[in-house]
């Protein structure tokens, strides 16, 4: 793979979704000009409904447009509507891939990445044909949106841990109707660690892109 074999990761807590994007496309600006090595950005976002380039506005429920709590923004990933909130791990790996693959390759690698994760925590998970992000059983448990830019991938997947996940009644996420979300957290039974699932991810993505 045409990439630097090195990968600086970044924990930046629970912050605000602007704040990381500033700092992403910072970090991919200084990538694509081989000033910065491939970087992980790992964070928690405040709660926050983010609207794809496919995403329909019916999918944004009325009851979440007056709710104070929560922030909705627009954003130039792929993928629909969905939700951001503390206990979920954003992951943004931002990653040269020139010459390894595209959208698509790159994106089943995510999900291969994911499901490695939760195979470490003994939960059997799987994708379903024709959809995209990480499920366990029919209920949704990590949402994926990347964008490619001069052979740079970034935004990324964000994988439910100690989600309050009551926040998701209020959109149609991914826009799909028929399946639930879930958590580690609502499997388990357990507030799960998430700085071990974070270590993890970090261990199955340098294992996938050899890095």
């Amino acid at each position: 793979m045409n990439i630097n074999t090195s990968l600086d990761v970044i924990d930046l807590g629970l912050i605000r979704y602007s704040e990381g994007i500033d700092l992403q496309k910072q970090y991919v600006a200084d990538i694509q000009s081989n000033k910065r090595s491939n970087t992980l950005l790992l964070m928690e976002h405040y709660p926050t409904v983010t609207i794809g380039r496919t995403s329909d506005p019916n999918h944004i429920l009325d009851s979440i447009k007056t709710n104070p709590q929560i922030e909705i923004i627009d954003t130039d990933r792929g993928g629909q509507t969905t939700f951001h909130g503390p206990g979920q791990i954003i992951a943004y790996p931002l990653l040269n891939i020139k010459g390894w693959g595209g959208p698509h390759k790159y994106i089943r690698t995510l999900e291969t990445v994911i499901m490695s994760v939760l195979s470490d925590i003994d939960i059997e998970s799987q994708t379903i044909p024709g959809l995209t992000g990480v499920w366990i059983k029919n209920e949704k448990i990590a949402a994926i949106g990347v964008k490619i830019s001069r052979g740079v991938a970034f935004h990324g997947f964000a994988l439910n841990i100690n989600t309050d996940l009551s926040f998701y009644s209020h959109i149609i996420p991914c826009g799909i109707h028929d399946k639930k979300v879930t958590s580690l957290q609502n499997i388990l039974g357990i507030e799960y660690p998430m700085d071990q699932v974070k270590s993890l991810i970090i261990k199955h993505l340098s294992e996938a892109f050899d890095i």
